[in-house]
């Protein structure tokens, strides 16, 4: 099954399945390629072999991430240029029910957390992680350590209070958040990295993908050195994502208009077991569907929305 749908007008960031329903799917997207103008947050059901539209906010500013609550199955979060964060709810037809007003930059990230599900995190350009409950109107904590942009973090599937962060300073910083200072900082890559992932089944796993258009795996009881590193990108990797159904199947997309499927488990050299090449400009938003097994939302510049199993992952 392959699916695709068109954001008219409008250039994918970021794609996000829901915890709650199986064919419920938002997208976070910006216009003239999220570099001045607006932004929209499309909510989209899959339907049968077409995607349909169910909700559209626009905003002032373009979108570049977007989280579903863990708690509330019709709230989700979004990350704009205008350095704002705003919580819609999909029953309601206009406006934010909150805006938070905090980062001095573009924020780039947002995670909702998985274990306590009463907190989300916030990576930006200031260079700053920031910590939210959805209920309160200021963070509940700020870390500033890193000394670039911020553009990824993502809270542990295993640990209320573990959350990692990836940075243009070439360093991924572990933080428990009942500590100020940061738990662990690995120098990554030797350029900028632009996203991070647990792995959903080994606690101490995590996946990096950097400018220097490698994906590397990290175990974190051995910092020195990845586990393994994953050629094969011609541009910079902008996304990659565990999945969630099976330990050693991660996917990365990229700059160069592709998205990747790889075996951890595979032999060295053997490792990509599969090139989705239907985008036609820079691949942004990528996500693996928690309900259907191998299903991947994918999101692009080039205005498109696609949905499609690698035919690898059917029953690999």
């Amino acid at each position: 099954m392959f699916t695709q749908f068109r954001t008219e007008g409008f250039n994918g960031y970021s794609t996000k399945w829901s915890p709650f329903f199986e064919n419920k799917l938002a997208v976070a997207t910006a216009s003239n390629f999220g570099l001045v103008g607006n932004g929209r947050l499309f909510i989209m059901a899959a339907q049968g072999e077409g995607m349909a539209i169910e909700r559209a906010y626009d905003t002032q500013d373009g979108l570049y991430d977007v989280a579903w609550s863990e708690v509330n199955e019709n709230q989700l979060i979004v990350s704009s240029g205008d350095g704002s964060i705003k919580m819609w709810d999909t029953t309601l037809a206009d406006h934010p029910i909150q805006n938070w007003q905090e980062h001095q930059r573009e924020v780039f990230s947002v995670d909702w957390n998985l274990v306590s599900k009463n907190v989300f995190s916030s990576g930006s350009w200031d260079h700053t992680v920031k910590i939210w409950n959805p209920q309160s109107p200021r963070s509940l904590q700020t870390y500033t350590e890193h000394t670039h942009c911020v553009y990824s973090t993502a809270w542990s599937p295993y640990s209320p209070t573990r959350l990692a962060s990836a940075s243009g300073d070439q360093t991924v910083k572990i933080w428990d958040t009942n500590s100020p200072r940061s738990a662990q900082t690995i120098r990554a890559h030797n350029n900028e990295i632009l996203s991070l992932d647990w792995n959903k089944y080994q606690e101490n796993m995590l996946v990096t993908g950097s400018v220097d258009k490698t994906i590397k795996v990290w175990d974190l009881r051995r910092p020195d050195r990845e586990v393994i590193c994953l050629p094969g990108h011609e541009f910079a990797v902008r996304r990659v994502k565990w999945s969630p159904h099976r330990p050693n199947i991660l996917a990365s997309a990229a700059y160069d208009m592709s998205v990747r499927f790889w075996d951890t488990a595979a032999p060295l050299g053997q490792n990509l077991i599969h090139v989705h090449d239907a985008h036609t400009e820079f691949v942004l938003g990528l996500d693996f569907n928690l309900y259907v097994e191998g299903q991947v939302a994918t999101c692009a510049w080039d205005e498109k929305v696609n949905v499609f199993v690698p035919p690898p992952l059917l029953r690999r």
